[in-house]
Order: C-alpha cells, then sequence, then structure tokens
C-alpha cells in the first residue's frame, strides 16, 4: 500500500499543488468530472470513503480520504478530515486571489439578490456568482475552488441556521464587501429565536469590520442599521429611499412585475426587472447600488436587470395551464410568507388562490407562526385557501380553509377540484415539495 501522510503531518501547499494541476472538485460519484479531485465526505446517511474507488474508476485523478482502509491505492490522499481538507484547501486557494469578493446573507432574498448583483455586475466583468444554494460549510468552499484566476469579481453566498456559522464561512470566502439583505424569522429553532438570527447573520459585519472591507447597509431596514451601527463599520455604503443615500430608490409598480426610479449623482433612471413581489424592491436595489459601486453604467446596469429571468422557483410569475402562479417554493418562514401573502393581496385580479405548505425550523414557535399565516391569510379572504403539512392541519376547524396533512391528500382534492383562471401563490418549505402540485395548476 502506497499512501500518503496524514493532512496533519503534511502541508497544505502539497495538496494545493495537487488542485492547481486538476482544478476541478467533486465531493458526489453522480457527477464525477474526468480528472477532478474527489474529497470523500462523510454525512449523517453515508460514507464518502466507501466511494472513492469508484470516482478514480470514472476517472478522478485523486481520492481524498480520511480513513485508512480504503487507501489502497496511489491515487488515494489519506488525510485526518476530509472536510477540513476541503475546506482549508478553499482558504489556502482564496488567498492566493486578490479579486474582490462579495459576501452576502440574510433570512430571505440571498438566492435571488445574488442572481440580480450577478447579472449587473456581469455587464462589465467576468464575474462569479454562488451555483444554486450552495451555500453552506460544503457549499462554500467548492465555490471558492470553482473561482478561476480569469474571474474578475465574485458574488458567494452564505447561509446558516446557528451561530458562529456565518464567521466560518468568512473565514474561507474572506469577503472584502458584504451585505445581510435582512433579517427575520428564519431558521429559529437553530439560531435561538429572532435575537440569535440578529447576532449570527451579523457575523459577516464582524468579518468586514475586522478586514477593514466594505460594507453595503440598506437604510430603510432598521435591524441593520441599528446591527451596522452596533458593528461600528469602517465603510459603509448605504442605499434606500431617502435622497442621502449613495443610490435611492423609488417603487414606481408591482403589478404584477417590478418597476423602479432610482438616482446617483449622474442622474434619475428606470428600470424593470422580471420578478413580482413589493418584497423584492429591497434586492433589486441592492443589486443597483452595487453595479453603481463598481463603476457599471447606469445603462448597463438596467439592461442586467431587465435580462434576469428567475428560474429558480423564487418569487417567479410562471403561465400554468389554466393558471398564473407565483412559483415560491424553493423555501418559507414567517416573514418571507407573511410578505407573500401581502403581495398577492395587492396584485390585481378577481380569483386568487393560495397553496402553501408548513415552515420548517421554527422550533417552539412553529404552533404560533402557522396560526399567524393562517389569520392573515383569513383576513385577506382568498377565494380558495389551501393549507398543507402537520403544523397547518392542526388548525383545521379552527380557522377557514382546506387543510391537508399530507401531499398527497392535497393532490386529491386538486384533482377533484380544478383551479382555473386563478391567479395562485404556491410556497412552501423546501421539503414540502410543492413543485410536485405543479402540473395540476
Amino acid at each position: 500500500m502506497n499512501i500518503y501522510q496524514l493532512y496533519k503531518m503534511t502541508n497544505i501547499e502539497s495538496l494545493y499543488q495537487h488542485y492547481l494541476k486538476y482544478p476541478l472538485v467533486c465531493t458526489d460519484t453522480r457527477t464525477i468530472t474526468k480528472d477532478c479531485l474527489f474529497f470523500a465526505l462523510k454525512g449523517d446517511n453515508y460514507n464518502g470513503n466507501t466511494f472513492a474507488a469508484d470516482a478514480l474508476k470514472q476517472g478522478a485523478a485523486f481520492a481524498i480520504i480520511d480513513d485508512a482502509q480504503f487507501a489502497d491505492q496511489e491515487k488515494c490522499i489519506l488525510v485526518s478530515d476530509a472536510l477540513t481538507a476541503l475546506q482549508d484547501l478553499a482558504k489556502h486557494h482564496r488567498k492566493q486571489l486578490t479579486i474582490p469578493v462579495v459576501g452576502l446573507t440574510g433570512s430571505n432574498g440571498k438566492t435571488t439578490t445574488k442572481e440580480l448583483i450577478n447579472a449587473v455586475l456581469a455587464e462589465k466583468y467576468k464575474t462569479f456568482a454562488t451555483k444554486g444554494n450552495l451555500n453552506n460549510h460544503i457549499g462554500v468552499p467548492l465555490s471558492i475552488l470553482s473561482l478561476t484566476h480569469d474571474v474578475e469579481i465574485a458574488i458567494i453566498e452564505m447561509g446558516a441556521n446557528h451561530q458562529k456559522e456565518i464567521e466560518m464561512l468568512c473565514e474561507i470566502a474572506q469577503p472584502t464587501h458584504g451585505l445581510i439583505t435582512n433579517v427575520g424569522m428564519a431558521h429559529l429553532e437553530g439560531f435561538g429565536g429572532f435575537e440569535g438570527v440578529k447576532k449570527g447573520k451579523a457575523e459577516l459585519y464582524a468579518y468586514i469590520k475586522k478586514t477593514n472591507g466594505n460594507t453595503f447597509v440598506y437604510r430603510d431596514n432598521p435591524d441593520l442599521i441599528a446591527m451596522s451601527t452596533t458593528a461600528n463599520l469602517n465603510k459603509v455604503i448605504f442605499y434606500g429611499t431617502g435622497k442621502e443615500n449613495f443610490i435611492s430608490g423609488e417603487l414606481v409598480d408591482t403589478d404584477p412585475l417590478i418597476e423602479l426610479k432610482w438616482a446617483n449623482d449622474l442622474g434619475t433612471f428606470n428600470a424593470k426587472v422580471n420578478l413580482t413581489g413589493t418584497y423584492n424592491f429591497e434586492n433589486v436595489l441592492t443589486a443597483i447600488c452595487i453595479g453603481n459601486f463598481f463603476e457599471v453604467a447606469p445603462k448597463a446596469i438596467n439592461k442586467g436587470l431587465a435580462y434576469y429571468f428567475p428560474i429558480n422557483n423564487r418569487s417567479q410569475l410562471t403561465k400554468a395551464e389554466h393558471n398564473m402562479v407565483i412559483c415560491d417554493f424553493y423555501n418559507a418562514n414567517p416573514s418571507s410568507m407573511n410578505a407573500a401573502l401581502i403581495n398577492l393581496k395587492a396584485l390585481s385580479g378577481n380569483h386568487k388562490t393560495i397553496i402553501i405548505g408548513d415552515m420548517f425550523e421554527l422550533g417552539a414557535e412553529a404552533a404560533e407562526q402557522h396560526q399567524n399565516i393562517v389569520s392573515l391569510a383569513n383576513e385577506f379572504n382568498f377565494e380558495v385557501q389551501i393549507f398543507i403539512g402537520e403544523n397547518f392541519f392542526k388548525l383545521k376547524g379552527r380557522l377557514k380553509g382546506n387543510f391537508f396533512k399530507t401531499l398527497n391528500e392535497a393532490n386529491v382534492f386538486l384533482t377533484e377540484n380544478p383551479i382555473k383562471d386563478s391567479l395562485v401563490l404556491l410556497k412552501g418549505s423546501r421539503g414540502m415539495a410543492l413543485e410536485q402540485l405543479f402540473p395540476l395548476l
């Protein structure tokens, strides 16, 4: 058996030399690319070490493993912990790059904002943005290791559901610029309540302060203002509705898509975006602010916004067979659900339907938060109200609506009671898999 030294006994530089020769990283044998580095990660229900041999057979250049019993060939690099090796490799690679990295986090709107920023900056720069929602302790390292030397600006999304996660992700991504989209009622169970959410997200501000970076702050959000003040940030770029901001904006229309006016020191400009929802105004203004900061011309900023089309089931207005559907079923929490209902109420149309699923990770507040959402929906009196999931089902008989414990039960109902010629909000947490209902609409 010919194996490498334990990772802790060797310098990260030796692993980095392999990466420079084979700069493709993979953690899943179902997506192996020829001459990649395969990292054998472990999870609750899998052990990547058991797939190392398969990865090499499929063309991986090396397999980075952390279990000696699988180190049966020269192409296996034995390390003390494969995940730590992946993260340390990403940190090392990031240190070799001198480009601006925009790091963003927040309770809602992270991915949409990231995509909007990328659409704007790409009008002038060679950009890289986090793919999909690869925003955790595995996804962020993979994103950083995807940065090639021709990239001029990177936009890295960071998600978390516990304290200290954002701090750890910042150490990997090393953002030079940062922003928090907002703080809301998300991942309450892991963060320990709303104050815990604010503390966790503020770890980004703390990192930017420590590294003397630039921070973009939406001045209309009192939580962000308080958090940024507490962090005593050095370089703050404010944007919002007030004229005193670096970028100011005014929402013109949201029915059904967003139109806004925005102004900088050159003048006032009009923009249209293929997004629905008043709540997306600040996400759009964020992208405008960052584009302006990086000297993208106003005309190019508006072009980037106009050419952006959501394809990730977030605030995505889609024509189904019988209805117009607001596809917003990638995720949900009380803050985003509340905003989505308010937006639907404000949109024109005589026939409106809500099909909403349970919100996860709310801990002790789950019962109260689900009741609040149903109460708000009842107040708005939408024509058809469908609630799906165990938490919503507990409210059956107490509040108005059609309540179903499972997706299959809702499927049967919609098959027997088809909805037609309606504006439909389809929203729930990812685990509810509400996309399965879309063909019935």
